[in-house]
């Protein structure tokens, strides 16, 4: 690593500071003729949140068990010691979050963060700092602090439904996954109706860094946040410093003057309170949308008009970067990407789509929260992506077989292998046998790799033992979970909204309980939604479970019964 902690901290530091002065410059104008784009879309309500919760001690130890332990270079001991000796840390502990919420104001000596370089790709040159992202770590007893507040914030959020529904970043139940689920689904079912889609895939520098923190206040305001809440909160936000480590030598301290707290626990939450008003700004269109922290996907489908849609999606765009640009939110033009999904057998010209004067290009292939799409939906490009790094990683469980215990190697292959290929594998749903093939195949590679056997040895019987379900039934054990969750408010309610309960016009029998209706023949007419389009084949695999596994009690018994289910299905009944 070349250059030293100051060069660091001066580099992240002017980064920062550069594009919110680009962005005063250019947008000042417009916030001052027209101030109410700042809060446009916030609901303006009475003051409802004016003073926390004391915490109890019982609260204290959650909130320590849910933050991350690791050490910061500011800790006085370290933080591993302090949670695990709750029976005597937890008093004193106690006494400085309640003090922090009954005064309104965040202890100043947390607000510093210790900054390492990380470089972004191993194949980037170490000696140019812009190769490097910022990884910032905080004292522990201040993010202790932070997730108390977490707990009683997002409560007042879910009492208010502040929040959009299709904004999926940091809730619980949601996920990438999810979004990704529901954005298909869409375009599946808009295919099968004959539809063209557009996709565009919005992308933002430093989103997190630059958020004005007297526009963020009055979004809280806004939420109905007042007096010693709202105090507590400009605390927070206030007189926050930086220093960069880089191996023993740390800069001197540097000020923050805007965006949220980068490896805190409450600048998600923080985040997804300041886009809020940008949902409602797209909806205004017409135009459909998914959030996820700061990637933002537009979406528009049209049976015939094409034109007219993308004058829509245009209008929208422009609306969406006026929006970004008075909230001091830097969107870049040249990294946006778009794509048209047509339906089958369809061949039209390729229309243009601009974004602030400048023509965006319409892509063959777009990475949409780290899937790769295409504009057949066939997830050819991503499946072809996750088989090869899934492959370099069996070479390395190969060479690591000697050295480590067997336990320990199944630990890493599930870190390199098998969370790759069930990284929102709900997606594979109805996908060729030779598509999911590929991954079946890396599949076996591991699980040969894991036990030492020759490469062409027969490794049923390993997946067997190792009860790993085949490709294909992992798909299926996501989707039926996402269903599960979703059905028991454990998931989106967008989600929800797909599955609807079969009603039957005769006494239903004990048997039929808890079925889904699944779309007929005239909603949803070709072969390729009607086995990936979630809203179809979701309902469809579901009514095909047993009825103990549909009615299980809790998320827990649903998992472990369904998984002794595909197990025999896949293995036979002796598994």
């Amino acid at each position: 690593m070349q250059g030293s902690a100051e060069d660091f901290n001066k580099f992240f530091s002017d980064k920062v500071a550069q594009i919110r002065a680009d962005l005063d410059s250019d947008w000042e104008a417009v916030s001052t003729e027209n101030d109410s784009v700042e809060v446009t879309g916030s609901r303006l309500c009475p003051v409802i949140w004016e003073e926390f919760e004391l915490v109890m001690p019982d609260e204290v130890d959650k909130a320590m068990g849910a933050v991350s332990s690791a050490t910061c270079l500011l800790d006085p001991c370290p933080s591993w010691l302090v949670s695990t000796s709750r029976e005597v840390t937890r008093g004193w502990v106690q006494a400085i979050v309640n003090a922090s919420l009954r005064e309104g104001s965040f202890p100043a000596p947390y607000k510093e963060a210790i900054v390492r370089p990380l470089l972004k790709k191993p194949s980037l040159d170490p000696t140019v700092l812009n190769n490097y992202r910022p990884v910032s770590n905080l004292p522990f007893i201040g993010k202790v602090v932070e997730k108390v507040v977490a707990f009683q914030l997002q409560r007042s959020l879910d009492e208010a439904d502040y929040l959009g529904p299709w904004q999926s970043g940091f809730r619980p139940g949601y996920s990438t996954e999810t979004a990704l689920v529901a954005l298909i689904d869409d375009l599946w079912r808009a295919r099968d109706r004959g539809y063209s889609s557009i996709l565009v895939l919005l992308d933002l520098s430093a989103a997190f860094d630059t958020i004005d923190h007297g526009i963020l206040l009055r979004r809280l305001e806004g939420l109905g946040v007042g007096a010693t809440v709202l105090r507590w909160f400009s605390s927070y936000l206030s007189g926050r410093l930086q220093s960069v480590l880089v191996g023993r030598q740390r800069s001197t301290p540097r000020p923050l003057i805007c965006g949220v707290p980068q490896g805190s626990v409450l600048s998600p939450l923080l985040f997804n309170i300041y886009m809020k008003p940008l949902g409602e700004i797209i909806r205004s269109y017409g135009v459909s949308y998914h959030q996820y922290a700061d990637d933002t996907q537009l979406y528009i489908s049209t049976p015939h008009q094409f034109s007219e849609a993308v004058d829509v999606m245009c209008r929208c765009l422009e609306a969406v970067r006026v929006w970004m640009g008075v909230n001091r939110l830097r969107l870049n033009p040249d990294k946006t990407e778009w794509l048209w999904v047509l339906p089958p057998k369809d061949s039209a010209i390729c229309p243009s789509i601009t974004l602030g004067g400048e023509l965006l290009t319409s892509s063959e292939k777009v990475c949409n929260l780290g899937v790769l799409l295409d504009p057949q939906l066939t997830l050819e490009h991503h499946l072809s992506a996750v088989a090869r790094g899934a492959f370099a990683q069996v070479r390395l469980v190969h060479q690591l077989r000697p050295y480590l215990d067997r336990e320990s190697l199944l630990t890493v292959a599930h870190a390199l292998i098998t969370s790759r290929i069930d990284y929102c594998n709900a997606l594979y749903m109805g996908l060729p046998l030779k598509s999911v093939r590929r991954l079946q195949v890396v599949q076996n590679a591991a699980a040969r790799a894991i036990s030492g056997l020759p490469r062409y040895a027969s490794v049923s019987p390993t997946l067997r033992e190792l009860h790993w379900l085949p490709v294909s039934l992992r798909t299926q054990f996501k989707v039926l979970v996402v269903t599960y969750k979703a059905l028991h408010g454990l998931g989106p309610g967008y989600l929800r909204d797909r599955l609807l309960p079969h009603v039957s016009q005769r006494p239903v029998r004990s048997h039929r309980v808890g079925l889904l209706q699944v779309p007929s023949a005239n909603q949803c007419r070709l072969a390729g939604p009607r086995g990936r389009a979630f809203s179809v084949a979701a309902p469809t695999l579901w009514n095909q479970l047993p009825l103990e596994i549909r009615t299980a009690p809790t998320l827990l018994a649903f998992r472990k019964i369904l998984k002794t289910h595909l197990c025999r299905q896949a293995w036979g009944h002796g598994t």
